[in-house]
This record gives structure tokens, sequence and C-alpha cells, in this order.
């Protein structure tokens, strides 16, 4: 089973919030149609959800946020789960939408609903989950990214791979030349280097990367715009990206 994170970069347009990047949605659909083994996408916000986080000041850490942001966040990750959706079935992909409230109980994991997640994988469908505004209990919310639920999902399911699908190559040693990693076992960046947004940014993926790699899996960093490097990552095992081993 292959666990793979759309990033909200590569599916929507930084500079314009609430804009999908649907040509790039469908390619990565077409590229995916031609995966033989069961698969779980989880998607980033992005432009989607980003730009409201920081609208209304919402973050990672459970508190009592504004109420009107969180149903405002809330509702743009449904949005654009929603185009998501749409851009699947259209390329007979089978999406089961899976929002993380079906297998989360405040910020714990609901260990039996996870399991059901690899289920659902395993049958014709293709479970597709999203970073959103949680409910957390005693009148706090917080944000759960994508990146979050890749560690939360490798952790009881046990992927045979995990990629993480940006808008970059992989990740860079040096982010002014942009000379690339390609094998975190042999060299490192340094993490108080790499830039930050309101839910981690690449910082988040890093260091989910590394937590999944340390549970004794395999994680790529690869470039959402070239598709077939996702293929190329599952079948062939040999890409141009980053690999956390």
């Amino acid at each position: 089973m292959i666990l793979i994170k759309l990033g909200g970069s590569i599916i929507t347009n930084k500079e314009r919030p609430l804009s999908p990047r649907t040509k790039t949605i469908d390619s990565i659909a077409r590229q995916l149609k031609k995966i033989s083994e069961p698969f779980i996408i989880v998607h980033g916000g992005g432009s989607f959800g980003h730009y409201w986080s920081v609208k209304y000041d919402m973050h990672t850490k459970p508190a009592k946020y504004d109420y009107h942001g969180v149903a405002i966040v809330k509702n743009s990750m449904i949005q654009l789960n929603k185009i998501i959706l749409d851009s699947f079935a259209k390329n007979k992909l089978n999406p089961y939408c899976l929002p993380p409230t079906d297998f989360m109980a405040g910020n714990t994991p609901i260990i039996p609903k996870v399991k059901e997640v690899k289920k659902i994988a395993e049958s014709n469908l293709v479970p597709v989950t999203f970073g959103d505004a949680l409910w957390y209990g005693q009148k706090k919310s917080y944000i759960l990214s994508g990146d979050k639920i890749m560690s939360i999902l490798a952790k009881t399911l046990r992927p045979r791979l995990s990629i993480f699908v940006l808008n970059v190559d992989g990740l860079y040693s040096d982010f002014k030349t942009k000379r690339l990693i390609h094998d975190m076992r042999d060299q490192q960046a340094s993490i108080q280097d790499i830039p930050m947004d309101v839910t981690g940014g690449m910082r988040r993926k890093v260091e989910e990367a590394t937590k999944i790699s340390k549970m004794g899996l395999k994680v790529f960093f690869v470039n959402g715009n070239k598709p077939q490097r996702i293929v190329d990552a599952i079948q062939k095992n040999k890409f141009e990206g980053t690999v956390f081993r």
C-alpha cells in the first residue's frame, strides 16, 4: 500500500486564494491511474486553507480561535476537496471522500477507524483525506495538517512507501543554489533554514517524513509538476527527488 500527500502548493495557485491548479490536478490524476496497488491520497490546503488560516490567525495548536474563521477555513478545505474528487472521478479513480473527522477524535487517531482506511483502499476505492480545521473540545479547535495526517496513517498502516508531492524537485541542502539532497541518509539539511507557513510548510514535511522514516519506512519527495515521477517512485524505486530511508 502507498501513501501519497499532494502538497497544497502543487494543487493551488499561491498568488491567488481559492484558485485551484486544475490542469496539474488532472495530470496527477492521469498518472495515478497507472498505479496497480492500493493507495491513499492526503492533500493540503495551499491557497484555499492557508490564506484564511493566516487571516484568522488559526494554527495547529488547539485554542479558542474565532468561530467564523474556523467555519471559513473548514469550508474552504471542503471546497478544494470537492475539486480534487471531481478530477479523480473524471479520470475514473473512484475517489472516496474521507474527512479526518472519520478517524480522529480531538487530536487523537481512532485506531480501528484508521485501519478501516486501509480496507477501503484495498477495495476498488481511493480514500481521499485532507488537512482540515477540527474541533478539539472545550470550545477549542485546531488545524490538522495533511503532513501530520501522513505520519498518523503511516504509524498504523505501515505503507510500503510514503510520497510527498511538492512543487519543487525535492529537499535542497542550499535553498539559494537549489542543490538537491538525493538521499537524506547521506546528507543533512538545516531544518532551521527551511521556510515555514501557518501549518509548517516544508519544515513540517521534513519533520513528518523523518518521523515516518524512523518507523522503518521509506519516504520520497517528488516534483508534482512532473507527475510521471510519482509513478516512477512507486514502480521503479528510482527517481529524481529526495529519499528518506
